[in-house]
């Protein structure tokens, strides 16, 4: 089976946009799978275990990331979650930061293969980009732990955006560990979504990281 096939299966009846998430997001691994050859992507490269964890994992939450003016993917690598979600909710712009050059070549070539519109790559750190603009989301999948994670994304966090960051199952000793530093700056984090993903490949857990109140 191909990758379109496992995603017509594998894709929510209620997804926005579903033929063409599960089009695009087949042509999108397609390209992975030829760069990888001589670029590291990925190494899931099982069609079936790819299907789920590259796209059905990324789009899986795609509420959370409705009614998003500007959605930042932070180290998005491939171009994960940010591509997937970008099908599902077209309206909305999304900027990919990737600091490694090559995986941001990769990523703007892609974008134009597949003609996305509302997509952009840019090779710096998100920390970087983000002192400068502005996001109402900064999202990433393999973002560092979130003690690490809080001191780089907080102050833009304080500014007005939230973070939805893509972590496992055992988020909560995480969040415990990083409140000192949730704490100092004011942020609150949280688990707000949980998933189970198809045949055993593991749990996913959603942490958002807001502003709290100073007060409490």
């Amino acid at each position: 089976m191909t990758f379109e096939n496992h995603l017509q299966l594998l894709l929510p009846d209620d997804l926005p946009h579903r033929a063409q998430v599960a089009s695009f997001s087949a042509r999108h691994l397609d390209l992975i799978v030829e760069a990888n050859k001589t670029l590291n992507l990925t190494r899931i490269l099982d069609v079936r275990e790819a299907a789920i964890k590259h796209v059905l994992d990324s789009v899986l939450p795609w509420r959370l990331f409705e009614g998003a003016a500007v959605v930042v993917d932070a180290g998005t690598g491939a171009g994960l979650p940010g591509i997937p979600l970008s099908l599902v909710l077209p309206k909305t712009k999304f900027v990919l930061l990737e600091s490694v050059q090559k995986k941001t070549r990769f990523v703007e070539s892609a974008i134009v293969t597949l003609g996305l519109k509302n997509v952009e790559a840019v090779p710096l750190r998100a920390e970087d980009w983000l002192k400068y603009h502005h996001a109402d989301i900064i999202t990433a999948r393999a973002v560092a732990p979130l003690e690490r994670a809080i001191p780089l994304f907080g102050l833009a966090i304080q500014q007005g955006s939230r973070a939805l960051f893509y972590k496992g199952p055992e988020v909560q000793n995480e969040i415990e560990t990083a409140m000192p530093e949730t704490r100092k700056r004011y942020l609150v984090a949280r688990e707000i979504l949980r998933y189970e993903l198809p045949d055993s490949l593991g749990t996913r857990t959603i942490v958002e990281v807001v502003k709290g109140n100073k007060d409490a």
